[in-house]
């Protein structure tokens, strides 16, 4: 625990609170002895278990835990009337929380290994820890009730050899480097198999070279079971396993059927990934859909710049596909236009470090810079298309496009919490980046060169808060002027996590404009379109009206992380309000109607699961065209939003979407 007054003062207020507590009839002796969390290590190779000596290491290595038992019992029973309760409040608090509470990031950001930096690693011991009840800054916690004991049971950790050989990027004998060790935790925390993760260095008894490293990690509850009925001929069932018998894999099945359906009765999904595989941290993918108007197959092997430290970096995929292609004209005509094509997609990329000396030591706080060079072979071949001419269906014309890229890269992470997570450690990236892509599409209908350029950053504001921004153009060039062109402007901002009487708030704006120029034929954009239009919420505004070649996007939202635990689940309440701005080229942007989205709601998460975040919405949609019923209410799953990070990957057309 961490004591909110001074030194001198603790035993004094120790006594009086022992002497409320036995004045309110709580008695001491159902608390058992203080445990003796301060005992020496026990040196490796005794007969002590690993168990033992990893609890005495995190408890002596993380001075917020001291007395964590003896407080945790003392908690219990001062929460069960309101005056002890206050008292408790008053006087102590727990140490996890206390990081959502005051959302001070800098107490948080000291690299704890930078004083072994030059040790040796000598034993590296792994802990693992349960799905509930067990924190990785607090091992000796116990689950708190039948439901969490039973999930404990039924869950499979994590394979200790599996962290070993595919999660680790040091080894006994290496030389501690605490960049490496800090992007280790990083990489850990950010696999959807862990909930949290955390990498303790110790001193050897009696060595001034060697030091032990300690690995703990936390799985979250991997097996997710989907599905749903929506009448007794029309349902899917399926499950997705994140980390298949302990090995790390994820396997996703679904099986749908609806019986009315004349064209296909019966639809699958199915998807198995190894991740990082051995030391090579190279990742296999394979997919399979048999969808109605999808069929595909494809086959990926990739490894993405993982660490700023990270020197090669590439991907290559295989596909093959049938789909029924949507497209809705100018004219809001709705067509189905049937293709069938082979896709590959090929690329390597080299990092270079940058403004670094033999004799200097990179630090976190002066950020790495990396020059990233990569290059990029992508094939379309059509074996089933309408007829492609000039002038009509040009995005079905056979193509390989080459692109080369140099970009430039510099990123750090500062840890957070309650930000899209619900009190998980999260590992806000902070740093710039900008890039150029050049190259040519050698198209059917001729050869065209390409040029892009990138720019981005993002950074903490002292007591503003956190600010990102992104700028991108691009296109195709050819004699005749640009096609296929897009303009991309974007802003993200999140506030400082601000503290109320009901919980912690913290405010979120973003802002997007995204301009098409010379686009094809049936090209648009939508504010319709989930995740990224006037409907973020997923309330189901699905208009065909709100289309065009130009738009512009304003999100607001507000969230209150309460205190309220239901069954484990943490509770937010929601607001939000969007606007959007949608037009063709033949009218000004700013002249169309502002289309408008606003309501509340509250969603529930527990980090312990792989479950998305459950979503409770009531919005109102003013002026959406042909919308009946402005008022929408849903319950429904959200998927966790991740950060903008600042690595280059591989080059890549600006996405117009």
């Amino acid at each position: 625990m961490n004591y909110l007054y001074p030194e001198p003062y603790r035993p004094f207020l120790r006594q009086c609170l022992v002497g409320l507590i036995l004045f309110a009839g709580c008695s001491l002796n159902a608390f058992g002895q203080q445990p003796d969390t301060t005992q020496r290590l026990v040196p490796v190779g005794t007969s002590d278990s690993l168990a033992t000596v990893l609890s005495t290491a995190v408890a002596d290595s993380v001075l917020m835990q001291r007395d964590s038992v003896f407080y945790t019992k003392l908690k219990t029973r001062m929460y069960k009337h309101r005056l002890t309760r206050k008292l408790y409040d008053a006087v102590f608090r727990d140490v996890y929380n206390s990081r959502v509470q005051t959302g001070e990031v800098n107490k948080l950001e000291v690299n704890p290994f930078r004083r072994f930096q030059g040790r040796i690693i000598g034993t590296i011991y792994i802990r693992r820890l349960g799905v509930f009840g067990q924190t990785v800054y607090d091992t000796l916690r116990q689950p708190g009730n039948w439901f969490e004991r039973v999930g404990n049971r039924l869950h499979t950790n994590t394979r200790e050899n599996v962290i070993r050989r595919s999660y680790l990027l040091f080894k006994e004998g290496d030389v501690v480097n605490p960049t490496l060790l800090r992007d280790n935790e990083r990489l850990l925390r950010n696999t959807s198999i862990f909930h949290d993760a955390r990498i303790l260095v110790l001193p050897r008894e009696g060595s001034r070279q060697f030091v032990d490293v300690y690995v703990i990690t936390q799985d979250v509850w991997s097996l997710l079971p989907n599905g749903g009925v929506g009448a007794l001929n029309r349902f899917s069932v399926g499950f997705e396993q994140r980390n298949f018998r302990g090995l790390g894999h994820l396997l996703y099945t679904q099986v749908a059927y609806n019986g009315a359906d004349p064209r296909q009765k019966l639809e699958y999904r199915g998807r198995y990934t190894v991740p990082f595989i051995g030391k090579t941290f190279l990742t296999a993918q394979a997919d399979l859909l048999y969808l109605r108007d999808q069929k595909q197959a494809t086959l990926q092997l990739y490894r993405p710049f993982l660490t700023p430290d990270t020197k090669y970096a590439g991907s290559i995929s295989l596909s093959h596909a049938r789909i029924n292609n949507r497209v809705i004209t100018r004219d809001n005509v709705v067509q189905l236009v049937p293709l069938k094509y082979n896709y590959s997609d090929v690329w390597i990329g080299r990092s270079f470090r940058l403004f670094y000396r033999e004799n200097e030591q990179e630090t976190d706080e002066k950020g790495r810079a990396r020059l990233i060079i990569a290059l990029r072979n992508t094939n379309y071949e059509y074996l089933s298309r309408p007829t492609v001419t000039a002038d009509t269906n040009q995005l079905y014309q056979d193509s390989r496009t080459t692109l080369f890229s140099v970009g430039f890269s510099r990123r750090k992470y500062i840890r957070d919490v309650l930000i899209y997570g619900f009190g998980r450690t999260e590992d806000v990236p902070i740093g710039e980046t900008i890039s150029g892509v050049v190259g040519f599409d050698n198209a059917e209908l001729g050869q065209r060169l390409y040029s892009g350029l990138n720019y981005s950053q993002g950074k903490y504001i002292n007591r503003f808060g956190y600010l990102y921004g992104l700028a991108s153009i691009g296109g195709y060039f050819r004699t005749k002027g640009v096609e296929q062109g897009v303009l991309s402007l974007e802003t993200n901002y999140f506030s400082p996590l601000l503290p109320t009487r009901w919980g912690n708030m913290r405010h979120f704006f973003n802002s997007r404009y995204t301009t098409g120029i010379g686009r094809f034929e049936n090209e648009y954009i939508s504010l319709s379109s989930t995740g990224s239009g006037i409907n973020t919420d997923g309330i189901g505004i699905n208009n065909d009206a709100l289309r065009g070649t130009r738009r512009w996007l304003i999100n607001y939202e507000n969230i209150l992380f309460s205190r309220l635990n239901v069954i484990g689940f943490r509770v937010a309440f929601i607001t939000f309000a969007n606007l959007g701005l949608v037009t063709f080229p033949d009218r000004r942007l700013l002249q169309g109607p502002l289309y408008q989205g606003y309501g509340i709601g509250f969603r529930l998460r527990n980090e312990n699961l792989t479950f998305n975040s459950f979503q409770i919405r009531l919005a109102y949609y003013p002026n959406i065209p042909n919308n009946r019923a402005p008022f929408r209410t849903a319950f429904e799953g959200v998927t966790g939003l991740r950060f903008r990070d600042f690595d280059l990957s591989a080059p890549q057309i600006i996405p117009y979407r």
